[in-house]
């Protein structure tokens, strides 16, 4: 089973958005983003994907990524 990886940090710097900017701009603390930014999460709300998405102004796809060959032992 393959692993979704998170490019949050891809597109913030792509947009060259902090992550205060962000957060304020999403609502969501500093703390969650910087989660959500590393890949130390295993869930997201899709209220927030979207919050994200419309701040970046960008699609899910963009920030989520599915690799097949990337498997957690």
């Amino acid at each position: 089973m393959g692993k979704i990886i998170l490019r949050l940090d891809r597109v913030m710097a792509d947009r060259k958005m902090s992550l205060n900017e962000l957060s304020e701009k999403v609502g969501v603390s500093n703390v969650n983003l910087s989660k959500i930014k590393t890949g130390k999460i295993s869930a997201v709300r899709f209220s927030t994907l979207e919050a994200i998405c419309e701040a970046l102004d960008c699609q899910p796809g963009d920030i989520l990524e599915y690799d097949k060959n990337n498997q957690e032992k």
